[in-house]
């Protein structure tokens, strides 16, 4: 696992207070929330879970954890799913309340939720986990306790690539006071899969993702090249195909199942 930072641009304030007020600065940015749920469909996570929700009956119960702009948990709800939405920015919770009002958006924590045991069929997050210091756990163990036996997990972080190991070996670096914040965590495969297994769930699979992502950062990062470039998109996209997952992909994807004798 490896921690990733940005610059404290301000007095470090609390974690969560942090998390709440950069997240909705990035919604705000996006111009809130629009309600394009029809995009999710194209999404590499819709294809990975697609056959697990599958099998899933109309009206089952799922978590969107971490929802942010809400397109997720509208697009489940309109398949006829009893979809629930998470988020800790109560601004753009609000926001989704008062122009979505027959979907369920709550504001808070996903590490410390008010829902009832065992009481949703799948729960799933994109890119929220690693944002808390402490770990994964305390994201992993509400997971488990509101997720139903033999229901399913469904989650992704920042993979730790083969591109990230290299920079880190030949530049390593701590967090100076003052200078940087911790931001998030970075695991391989392997080690997501175990933080899930300490959590009691039982790993069905991983896979890299977003590889074209991965190349357009390193082209910006390693290369100097802008990301609002066409010829940056143009060689992202030409080059994703062929570069090997783990050593470029953006994101891991895991879908893990909570045992049936729990």
């Amino acid at each position: 696992m490896r921690k990733d930072y940005i610059e404290a641009t301000e007095p470090v304030d609390h974690e969560t207070e942090f998390v709440e007020k950069f997240w909705t600065a990035a919604w705000e940015r996006e111009g809130g929330p629009q309600g394009r749920a029809d995009r999710i469909l194209r999404k590499e996570e819709y294809r990975a879970m697609a056959p697990y929700i599958a099998k899933l009956p109309k009206g089952a119960r799922m978590l969107d954890g971490g929802c942010g702009l809400g397109d997720w948990t509208l697009c489940f709800a309109r398949q006829g799913f009893s979809v629930a939405g998470m988020d800790l920015s109560r601004q753009t919770v609000a926001q989704l309340r008062a122009r979505f009002p027959e979907v369920e958006f709550v504001a808070g924590d996903i590490r410390n939720t008010t829902f009832p045991d065992a009481c949703f069929d799948a729960y799933f997050s994109w890119g929220v986990f690693e944002h808390f210091a402490s770990g994964f756990q305390e994201c992993i163990r509400e997971a488990f306790r509101i997720v139903k036996p033999g229901g399913w997990l469904f989650i992704t972080v920042p993979l730790d690539n083969l591109r990230h190991a290299v920079l880190a070996g030949l530049a390593a670096h701590s967090a100076p006071d003052g200078a940087l914040r911790f931001y998030q965590w970075r695991l391989t495969r392997a080690e997501l899969a175990r933080e899930l297994a300490i959590g009691g769930f039982e790993v069905l699979e991983t896979r890299p993702m977003h590889k074209r992502q991965g190349v357009l950062r390193s082209l910006h990062h390693e290369f100097g090249l802008p990301y609002e470039w066409m010829l940056t998109k143009g060689l992202s996209v030409a080059l994703a195909p062929f570069i090997p997952g783990p050593l470029i992909a953006h994101m891991v994807f895991a879908a893990a199942r909570k045992p049936s004798d729990q």
